[in-house]
């Protein structure tokens, strides 16, 4: 039989806000100035132009990422909180209710009732740990192991603002072609998109694809957009 050791394993942070905080940043400040850079030059504007507004839409996009994040992830650390109190106050008001319902859930899972009678008994021993349990079981969030909003927001702050740079990279070199800043861009949809992939054990080459074909739509919507206005002339 193999040792504990041996079989061991390590899952990713799927709930700790990291992975999906930084993924989702990168992708967004790829696209935004994609599609800025694609919008601008598509209306005849120099490179100094180009900069200004990809600089501009780094900044503004990378604060209203972190935001957004920070926001969302106290919000729902604090919806957590409220069901927790929520909970606890089930506890003391109706316990033999809730002793009961978490040994029908394990019935549900497959335990034998006296088993299930037994384990839920033992849980309920210690009203913080039931709590938890309970929680646990029932929204599907751990309330001891809660996302930061804070390391939600640094790390959309920073991954928008990498991949916000990317496609202006050829300008900021000297460069002043469109179809550089584009291409740049591309290669950053692609290596961001098989990354992601990768993460989540997906074959690579399809979230290559798949984030390409979205900056593309994105890029060619706004290139459009640009085409059609156009830059006013001096005058």
């Amino acid at each position: 039989m193999p040792h504990p050791e041996q079989v061991s394993h390590t899952h990713a942070d799927v709930a700790g806000g990291r992975v999906r905080a930084a993924t989702f940043g990168a992708m967004d400040g790829l696209v935004t100035n994609i599609s800025l850079v694609a919008g601008v030059g598509g209306a005849g504007a120099g490179a100094h132009t180009i900069i200004l507004s990809g600089v501009a839409g780094l900044i503004a996009g990378a604060f209203s990422m972190a935001l957004g994040e920070f926001t969302s992830v106290s919000t729902q650390n604090e919806q957590v909180d409220a069901e927790v109190k929520v909970e606890r106050a089930e506890f003391t008001l109706h316990p033999q209710t809730e002793l009961d319902e978490l040994i029908d859930e394990f019935v549900g899972m497959g335990m034998s009732e006296p088993t299930a009678a037994a384990a839920a008994r033992e849980i309920h021993r210690d009203i913080d740990r039931a709590v938890e349990f309970h929680i646990t079981q029932e929204l599907g969030v751990d309330p001891t192991d809660q996302p930061s909003p804070w390391v939600a927001a640094s790390s959309s702050f920073v991954m928008f603002s990498i991949g916000a740079i990317v496609p202006l990279i050829p300008y900021l070199l000297g460069f002043s072609s469109l179809a550089a800043g584009l291409l740049v861009g591309a290669v950053g949809l692609l290596i961001a998109g098989g990354l992601a992939a990768r993460v989540t054990a997906h074959p690579v080459w399809r979230g290559a694809l798949r984030q390409l074909a979205f900056g593309v739509i994105a890029a060619g919507a706004t290139y459009l957009v640009g085409l059609a206005i156009g830059v006013p002339s001096a005058g």
